[in-house]
């Protein structure tokens, strides 16, 4: 008997099995949507404001919990780690009190924990692997509170709109909780329910966060936090959208499409239904699968786990640099991994997005990459807002010797290792250097691939994969890359010589596993470690 397609895919990647069909155009809570986005970013400035005098009673709370946090650190971790001289032990104990602090702040402290918790690389390993703890011990609300916004949001009862509705949720976080629910057709379902005042609590929040983010400037001793006014505005970029969940299901049938349209089957999204998507209520498709993280429990069921990695790498592109929309959160926690190997891609809440320049500045960015082009590669990330406008592109390669040869990492002390970290950074904060909100995404979920790679792929190689890659959308791509940024991939030899300086290898280096780059990372780490020891 032959299979039925099911009709909707044909604008979404979505699930072979619909327990019912999507039609964007047809789905009223969908029809406000830019406009609803567009209003909702534009409180961001006023959430930000710049006060004289502290917003309310809620500083206080902050500033003492914070306080507590930073002294109880001054007095006792960073003392101890100095007698030892450890300082890993430093950050240690202030990201342990940082997070002891962020879940008696509640929520909006806890969203902010987690976000930092899914940042392996851009933040310090002691404050991702401490924040992390933030994901799953959020404490749920009860079933009767669930009850009361579901009804005021969806105009009936529960029982009315459902014929099951489990009353412990299968996940609490900061901003929502979901719970397993039937419909009375029959359709396994999940329901995020948004905490009640959550919406209130955050933008009491950001106010106190952007009063006090600036008195904390060189007092968190963490280099990733070297800016908290950055770190605050961008934070609130990400959240406010996020308590709008008709803009989250929005940002489904985005992705949904973007997928359809590169025709990336291997990844699918959960159909939001088409009538019940409230603010604070969003009803969707029930999936199931793997845990990312059960990598044994995937090669048992026969699932190639590289072409895994490989499907959410090539979407997340595609996504990115062709069509300008991107999930924006990729972690373990939002990601399954089906029967069939399929990825279903789970919660929609931070989205990036690109406009057209910006798109433009992100395929100019890779472009330059490919063939080896760092004036082409610089020049678009400044056009992304991470430098200013009128930045000296030829003086930024010169200053940070991006036009010199590779330094490899693993020949050099810890001393001139650190030396070089140290003088990097400062040029580039000279400069004037920042971090965009979708610049901070994508550079975030890059890490997470990577993290993929290093458990689900060890063994591929690292230069064959980027030819793979590269010669993908060269090929599908390739005339409306040179007719969007002026550079043919088509007459372009790849150059691999970027990826080598990226990686800190020399230019007789051709084949790298993920495996070696991961022992030479240790080898660098335990290099730093014996440096600290010595010192002692």
């Amino acid at each position: 008997m032959p299979t039925v397609i099911p009709a909707d895919l044909t604008v979404g990647a979505f699930s072979s099995e619909p327990p019912w069909l999507v039609d964007p155009d047809r789905m009223e809570w969908r029809v406000a949507a830019p406009a609803r986005r567009r209003a909702t970013q534009a409180t961001v400035p006023g959430l930000l404001r710049r006060r004289a005098l502290p917003p309310g009673g809620r500083v206080l709370t902050v500033a003492g919990r914070l306080a507590r946090a930073l002294g109880g650190w001054y007095l006792v971790d960073r003392r101890a780690a100095r007698r030892q001289d450890r300082p890993e032990l430093s950050r240690a104990g202030l990201s342990k009190r940082l997070r002891h602090a962020f879940a008696d702040l509640g929520p909006t402290y806890i969203k902010l924990g987690q976000i930092l918790s899914s940042g392996e690389g851009l933040f310090p390993s002691e404050l991702v692997q401490e924040f992390r703890l933030l994901r799953d011990r959020v404490p749920p609300e009860t079933f009767d509170t669930v009850r009361r916004v579901v009804e005021a949001d969806l105009g009936s009862t529960v029982e009315e709109v459902f014929a099951t509705f489990d009353r412990q949720p299968l996940a609490a976080a900061s901003i929502a909780q979901v719970h397993a629910a039937t419909l009375h057709s029959g359709e396994a379902v999940v329901v995020k329910v948004q905490r009640p005042s959550v919406a209130d609590t955050v933008r009491r929040d950001l106010a106190a966060m952007s009063w006090i983010a600036p008195h904390l400037i060189g007092r968190i001793p963490v280099s990733a936090l070297a800016n908290p006014p950055a770190l605050v505005e961008l934070f609130a970029e990400t959240i406010v959208e996020e308590l709008d969940f008709r803009l989250e299901a929005d940002n489904m049938l985005d992705v949904a499409a973007v997928l359809a349209a590169t025709d990336q089957r291997s990844v699918v999204v959960p159909r939001p239904h088409p009538q019940l998507v409230t603010r604070r209520v969003l009803v969707m498709e029930r999936l199931s699968g793997f845990s990312f993280e059960d990598v044994a429990g995937m090669k048992s069921a026969g699932i190639d786990t590289t072409e895994v990695v490989r499907a959410l790498m090539i979407s997340f592109l595609e996504g990115a640099i062709i069509h300008g929309v991107f999930h924006g959160d990729l972690h373990g926690g939002n990601l399954l991994v089906q029967s069939d190997g399929r990825v279903a891609l789970l919660d929609y809440g931070i989205t990036g997005r690109l406009d057209q320049a910006r798109r433009h500045a992100f395929l100019r960015m890779l472009m330059g990459g490919t063939i080896n082009d760092p004036r082409m590669q610089m020049a678009a990330v400044r056009d992304l807002g991470a430098l200013p406008a009128d930045t000296d592109i030829d003086a930024v390669i010169r200053d940070l010797g991006i036009d010199q040869p590779v330094k490899d990492p693993t020949q050099m002390s810890p001393d001139e290792l650190l030396a070089e970290i140290r003088d990097v950074i400062k040029k580039l904060l000279d400069y004037g250097a920042r971090l965009p909100k979708v610049l901070m995404l994508y550079v975030k979920d890059l890490l997470f691939i990577d993290g993929a790679l290093a458990t689900l792929a060890p063994d591929l190689d690292l230069f064959e994969e980027i030819t793979r890659v590269a010669m993908y959308f060269t090929q599908r791509y390739g005339e409306r890359i040179a007719s969007e940024v002026g550079v043919d991939p088509r007459e372009r030899e790849l150059d691999l010589g970027s990826v080598r300086a990226q990686l800190g290898v020399s230019e007789d280096v051709n084949s790298m596993t993920y495996r070696e780059l991961q022992e030479r990372r240790a080898l660098i780490r335990r290099r730093m470690h014996e440096h600290h020891q010595r010192r002692r």
